[in-house]
């Protein structure tokens, strides 16, 4: 049986100067995720159908409903925390 053990991130607080990267790896997620939707053959529906291959998040992330940017930044917020848990920091030039 599966257990997932993601790093425990649960210690880390991001510093509030990462809100931006943060909301740039949104973003990205989006832009990614929506890239290979359409490569796998996947267009915008006003509702999800599987079958179609339709789905109403193929739209720019501007667009999202708020529910669906938080999913996205909690994934990159993760990410970030996680990479913080693993001892690197993260610096602008």
């Amino acid at each position: 049986m599966y257990n997932p053990k993601p790093i425990d991130t649960s210690k880390v607080d991001l510093p509030d100067e990462l809100e931006e990267l943060l909301e740039k790896l949104a973003f990205n997620t989006h832009e990614v995720w929506s890239q290979q939707r359409m490569k796998d053959g996947w267009r915008y529906g006003d509702e999800r159908n599987d079958k179609e291959l339709l789905h109403p998040c193929l739209v720019p992330y501007d667009e999202l409903p708020e529910a669906e940017k938080e999913y996205d930044r909690s994934t990159s917020r993760e990410a970030l925390k996680a990479i913080i848990a693993a001892g690197f920091k993260i610096v602008k030039d």
